[in-house]
């Protein structure tokens, strides 16, 4: 299956509330596996890894505004749908569904503000990079910025697309 081609979506730094975000532009890609299939999280493990983005987990999405300053992140929608936020507490709103794909440059915030009760992803990371929640703390914005920046591109897109074309020059 050909691989679609992203939305893609860049925030600015919310200073007010302090996050980071990023230069780099979040894709979403829709629609990448067929959320019908028997295991469609398995499916997800296995194309991510397969892009050298070990999956680590299979959760929701946290309901408060949050960042990783020290990961990039690719989430894998496996069941069920919600509308959620990105660019932190200012940000702008997304709805997001099964089979759809979010990659996260290190530092975008996200937040789930509803969802269905069935709302499930996968979610995996570059080798190498390991995630912690930050929630936004304007004192600490230089210190998370120069986290973001010290983060390594990943080597490939989670599920085969345009990341690194998308992302190179921005980094």
């Amino acid at each position: 299956m050909a691989t679609p081609q992203p939305e893609t979506h860049t925030f600015d730094a919310d200073e007010a509330s302090g996050f980071p975000n990023s230069l780099l532009p979040v894709l979403i890609y829709r629609q990448v596996l067929d959320a019908s299939e028997s295991d469609p999280a398995a499916g997800f493990e296995a194309l991510f890894a397969r892009h050298q983005w070990p999956p680590q987990w299979r959760y929701g999405l946290y309901d408060f505004d949050h960042f990783h300053s020290t990961a990039h992140e690719a989430l894998g929608v496996f069941r069920g749908r919600a509308h959620i936020r990105l660019g932190g507490p200012n940000g702008r709103e997304h709805d997001i569904a099964a089979g759809d794909v979010l990659v996260l440059p290190a530092g975008v915030g996200h937040a789930c503000l509803e969802a269905s009760d069935d709302f499930t992803m996968v979610g995996a990371y570059p080798p190498g990079q390991s995630w912690e929640v930050e929630r936004g703390e304007p004192g600490q914005l230089d210190a998370a910025r120069r986290r973001v920046a010290a983060v390594a591109s990943p080597d490939d897109d989670p599920v085969g697309g345009a990341l690194l074309s998308l992302w190179r020059g921005h980094h």
